[in-house]
């Protein structure tokens, strides 16, 4: 956990600088004022917390500060419990339900988003937990998307159930609900092929994928997850809408903040879209996806 901590820190670097010179340059030796109140609400819309996040945070912190002066770490630390209390709302972990074996997980995302190395991640994660589970390799547009997830399996020691390239996604994912209940699985993860969400046929086969599973288990999928990639900064929310559209999306899963000044995005998603934030990813490895922690996010995303 600390080596994550440390990562995540680390990671959110670049959207910590900004935030801390930006801070530092508006409130040094400076009272709360209307101007220095406006600056501030435009860095936090610069590091894409969002107007309306912005507007609210602002207006929260100048209803028991204005007029006094304020240090750059005070308006750090007031706005980083601010953060955390909007974050607290979504941090909610992955939590199988015992009551459908298989709980199904179905995976979307748009292509690169990092959906296939965060199905290794989590399956890893249930696994360590002592939970059965298996992958389906549905990105069947893509060799190298079934060759990876298979090496995930081989490494951590979960079936993978794949076809060749090209084949029917639903088909195949309808095949491994099946081996999934005959094996006894507590978990089955469904990959997809990354789609473009302006793209209505690729989103009309996800529908079809719905439709199939349901065949077998009305309730399915259990878990619809949404991997977002956090350098797609304010582009995330029309990918958020758009997929909730098809799938009714029920959680997400914010990767890449290692590589970005856009980490305030996950902040705007919270305030606007009210849908749990089940885990993040700071890098490549295996354990750089954890479940999602409102506190250490916001005091990382401050610097503090």
């Amino acid at each position: 956990m600390a080596r994550f901590l440390a990562r995540l820190r680390e990671g959110l670097g670049r959207s910590s600088a900004k935030l801390g010179e930006g801070i530092g340059a508006i409130f040094t030796k400076r009272r709360l004022d209307d101007a220095a109140i406006a600056e501030l609400e435009e860095l936090l819309i610069g590091a894409d917390l969002g107007a309306s996040t912005a507007a609210k945070l602002t207006a929260d912190f100048a209803r028991t500060r204005f007029g006094k002066e304020v240090t750059p770490e005070e308006v750090r630390e007031t706005l980083a419990a601010e953060i955390a209390e909007i974050l607290a709302a979504v941090a909610k972990p992955l939590t199988p339900d015992p009551a459908h074996r298989p709980h199904v997980i179905l995976v979307v995302g748009v292509n690169g988003s990092g959906k296939t190395t965060t199905i290794g991640k989590l399956a890893k994660m249930f696994r360590d937990d002592g939970r059965k589970v298996m992958l389906a390799a549905g990105d069947t547009f893509r060799a190298a998307g079934v060759e990876q997830l298979k090496i995930w399996g081989g490494r951590i020691g979960v079936p993978v159930v794949a076809r060749e390239t090209g084949a029917d996604a639903a088909g195949l994912a309808y095949e491994a609900m099946e081996r999934a209940r005959a094996e006894g699985m507590d978990l089955l993860i469904v990959d997809t092929a990354g789609r473009l969400h302006n793209r209505a046929d690729l989103m009309a086969e996800l529908e079809k994928i719905i439709r199939v599973m349901k065949k077998l288990d009305p309730t399915a999928p259990h878990t619809c997850l949404l991997v977002l990639d956090a350098t797609t900064g304010q582009n995330a929310h029309a990918q958020v809408e758009t997929f909730r559209a098809i799938t009714n999306v029920t959680g997400l899963v914010v990767t890449k903040l290692d590589g970005t000044a856009k980490g305030g995005v996950l902040v705007a998603l919270a305030e606007k879209f009210k849908l749990p934030v089940h885990a993040i990813g700071v890098g490549e490895q295996a354990d750089d996806l954890r479940p999602f922690e409102a506190r250490d996010f916001a005091r990382s995303l401050l610097g503090l």
